[in-house]
């Protein structure tokens, strides 16, 4: 005897768009853990809605998961929590190449989740996010993000050139060449595990940042370091105290190539580039464990 497995349609219909939802939510948060409650609650919206007056599911799922991300975003201002050290997102894997059909939307959702953007999306109102996120992101018309916002077209418009110009002055101009980055990720993390300092300095850029990420929950510095004799003998030093049992693997977060450090197994932390000129202008690391969590299984 066989039994079938009934599927239920509207439970279909939400997870055909969930990675949309979680893209939206994790863009407007920067935490995955946050990013996966705000989509639980749009499914228990959704699962409690009287859907035959939804006439557009797909518009109603972004509204609800956009407004759900907007009230978590207050409440985590509001709350005004103190960060020890640097914020930096929490890592997401992503397949990039796998989602996007050509180079030029590759490009685009490569740096509308990169790290660097999401820092400086931190800085902007809720309404701001949301309403930058649909648009660049996701290529929202002005007219139906007004919609989903309950905002006229001219507001809208206004709020993203508003929130596009906050963003172009205070991200940093970086290429996202995939195989230049790759490239010189390999080269990076060669040198920086066999503490060498010469090959560092042959990589890094006069002007390079380095932005550690622990929440004073393990060791990194607690103060972006600037210039790459800073940065260069910091690595060199962290290599020298060295990791137990440590192993690399090379997976792509947040539309570029990254570094997991693993300690025994586990995740210990994480290692990212940016690149412009052959050059590397930043390197990002996150050592929070709280942020790790989620990358023992990628």
């Amino acid at each position: 005897m066989t039994t079938e497995t009934e599927t239920d349609p509207e439970t279909d219909l939400f997870e055909e768009h969930r990675p949309a939802l979680m893209g939206v939510a994790y863009r407007m948060l920067g935490r995955v853990a946050d990013a996966e409650d705000v989509v639980q609650e749009a499914w228990l919206r959704w699962s409690g809605a009287d859907r035959a007056a939804v006439r557009e599911p797909r518009a109603y799922l972004v509204r609800v998961t956009t407004r759900l991300a907007m009230d978590r975003l207050r409440q985590i201002k509001a709350r005004g929590e103190s960060y020890v050290g640097p914020w930096l997102p929490e890592p997401l894997a992503t397949d990039v190449a796998g989602t996007a059909q050509d180079a030029e939307q590759r490009a685009v959702l490569a740096d509308s989740v990169s790290l660097a953007v999401l820092v400086v999306l931190e800085s902007l109102s809720p309404l701001e996010r949301a309403v930058f996120v649909l648009r660049e992101a996701f290529g929202y018309p002005y007219a139906e993000i007004g919609a989903l916002l309950d905002r006229g077209e001219a507001a809208v418009r206004q709020l993203a050139g508003r929130a596009r110009r906050h963003v172009e002055e205070r991200r940093p101009r970086y290429e996202v060449d995939p195989v230049q980055r790759r490239d010189l990720t390999e080269r990076f993390l060669a040198a920086a595990a066999g503490g060498d300092l010469a090959g560092l300095m042959a990589l890094l850029a006069p002007d390079v940042r380095l932005v550690g990420d622990s929440g004073g929950k393990s060791r990194a510095p607690l103060r972006v370091l600037e210039g790459a004799g800073k940065v260069g003998r910091f690595l060199v030093g962290a290599a020298e105290k060295g990791v137990a049992d440590v192993s690399f693997r090379l997976l792509e977060l947040n539309g570029g190539p990254a570094v997991l450090v693993l300690s025994g197994g586990r995740p210990d932390s994480v290692f990212q580039v940016d690149v412009a000129d052959g050059h590397i202008h930043a390197v990002y690391i996150i050592r929070n464990p709280d942020k790790l969590r989620l990358l023992a299984a990628a």
